[in-house]
């Protein structure tokens, strides 16, 4: 996807890398939010979705509703304290960054939230993404918090200060753990959903606020 320009101001896009969710795929994720969010939200940005790098060690959620192959960020214990393969998963973040980008920031959901909104205190400290862009806007939806003591110290002992709009579920399992996520960010906008861990559509003043953080984003990318 090409960042094509308002015709009268020849204005940028907002460039996002998006990261899937726990054994789906870019192309699930794509289908996903342009189904489920109107033209004039993903009119306005430029969306870029990537396959995580290690497939599917395990039955996927989504057999039956969406089709194979499912790819997974990295692997994980049952209190998700433990993780596998998690400095490759940033190496490969980061190749995906270098590669398709420069990105204005991350979209993720559930597994991809999780690592997006841990991303930017990583990339502070010097833990991974060290040679792509600096990740400026965040949109998270159904994300959480890492449970292993040494990745949070990294990721959160700063505040997340970068502008994110953050997607909570009222029937979300993860609903808890995002309200966590979000007492690490400064000013998060906050969109409220009846749903659980589902890209959801939006309400009148969900849609609001996602076009008015869109425009923000936009007007700052493009000074």
């Amino acid at each position: 996807m090409g960042s094509v320009g308002d015709c009268k101001t020849n204005q940028r896009k907002p460039r996002f890398l998006c990261l899937h969710g726990f054994r789906t795929s870019g192309a699930i994720l794509k289908k996903q939010i342009f189904d489920k969010w109107p033209t004039q939200v993903v009119d306005k940005l430029d969306l870029v979705f990537a396959d995580a790098p290690f497939p599917s060690q395990g039955k996927s959620e989504v057999e039956g509703i969406f089709d194979p192959p499912y790819y997974e960020w990295f692997q994980f214990n049952k209190e998700f304290t433990e993780y596998e393969n998690f400095d490759k998963c940033l190496e490969y973040i980061e190749e995906c960054m270098i590669k398709h980008g420069p990105f204005d920031g991350l979209l993720g959901f559930s597994q991809g939230a999780i690592l997006s909104g841990a991303l930017p205190g990583l990339q502070a400290k010097e833990v991974g993404l060290t040679n792509a862009s600096k990740i400026k806007y965040l949109i998270i939806i159904g994300g959480a918090k890492f449970q292993n003591k040494s990745v949070a110290e990294k990721a959160y002992s700063s505040a997340i200060t970068c502008p994110s709009v953050h997607f909570l579920g009222e029937k979300d399992y993860l609903k808890k753990y995002g309200i966590e996520l979000l007492e690490s960010c400064v000013d998060p906008v906050v969109i409220h959903h009846p749903r659980g861990h589902t890209i959801p559509r939006f309400d009148e003043k969900g849609l609001e606020s996602m076009l008015s953080f869109i425009e923000k984003v936009q007007a700052e990318i493009n000074k």
